[in-house]
C-alpha cells in the first residue's frame, strides 16, 4: 500500500491534467490536445481515458516561448504559412536562390504557425489566408492581439480578391497584402529592406 501511495504521489508531482496544462500555458483545452497530438507536449492516458501531461514538458515549452532571441543576429528569420505543397517547394527553392542571410521555416496551417511563433517568433511572417483548420485570418488576428509580437511584420500572399477578404472581416491595417501568383520580385525587395533594418540594429 505504501508503495502504491508513493507511486501515485510521484505521478501527481510529475504530471498534470489537461485543464491544468491549459491554465499554465494560457490556452484552451482544445489547443492543449492539439499540442499533445503534434508532439509539443508529452502525455499519456489513464485507464479511464483521461490525459495526464508531463509538467516538465509544459515548463520546457514555456521557457522556449519566453526565451528572447539573440538581438545581435544579422540573419532575418522568416516563417511561411502555406498549405499547398507545390507553393511550399516554390517558396523554399526561390528564397534559397536569393543567397541572403535568412532562415526560413514553413508550416501548413494557422495552428502550426502559432505554435512555431510561440517557440521562436520570426522577424517576418508570410502567410496564405485559406488553410485547413485555423486559417490565416484567425492566426493573424490572434497574433495582432498580442502586444509582445507587435514588431513582427506580416505579409499576406493570397488568391482572394479584396471583396472576399472584406467579407471575412478584413485584416489589420499594418498587414501587407499581395495577390497570387507569388510576387517574388516584390517580396525580395521587402526582405532586402528588412535585412538592412536588421543589420543596422545589430551594428547599433
Amino acid at each position: 500500500m505504501a508503495e502504491l501511495v508513493q507511486s501515485r504521489s510521484k505521478t501527481e508531482r510529475e504530471y498534470c491534467s489537461t485543464s491544468e496544462a491549459a491554465q499554465m500555458l494560457g490556452v484552451s483545452l482544445g489547443t492543449v490536445q492539439q499540442m499533445v497530438e503534434n508532439g509539443l507536449l508529452e502525455a499519456w492516458k489513464t485507464a479511464g481515458g483521461h490525459r495526464r501531461i508531463r509538467i516538465g514538458s509544459v515548463e520546457s515549452y514555456l521557457r522556449k516561448r519566453h526565451a528572447k532571441p539573440d538581438s545581435g543576429s544579422d540573419r532575418l528569420r522568416v516563417l511561411i504559412a502555406e498549405d499547398d505543397r507545390i507553393m511550399q517547394a516554390l517558396y523554399e527553392r526561390t528564397l534559397a536562390s536569393w543567397e541572403m542571410p535568412i532562415d526560413v521555416k514553413i508550416v501548413s496551417s494557422g495552428f502550426e504557425g502559432l505554435m512555431e511563433i510561440g517557440r521562436d517568433a520570426p522577424d517576418l511572417l508570410v502567410s496564405d489566408l485559406v488553410m485547413p483548420g485555423l486559417d490565416g485570418f484567425a492566426m493573424i488576428r490572434k497574433l495582432r492581439s498580442n502586444p509582445q509580437l507587435a514588431d513582427m511584420d506580416i505579409v499576406v500572399v493570397t488568391g482572394l480578391v479584396p471583396e472576399e477578404i472584406e467579407r471575412e472581416g478584413g485584416l489589420p491595417e499594418d498587414v501587407i497584402i499581395y495577390g497570387k501568383p507569388i510576387p517574388f520580385r516584390e517580396l525580395k525587395g521587402y526582405v532586402q529592406a528588412k535585412l538592412i533594418q536588421l543589420q543596422k540594429r545589430a551594428r547599433g
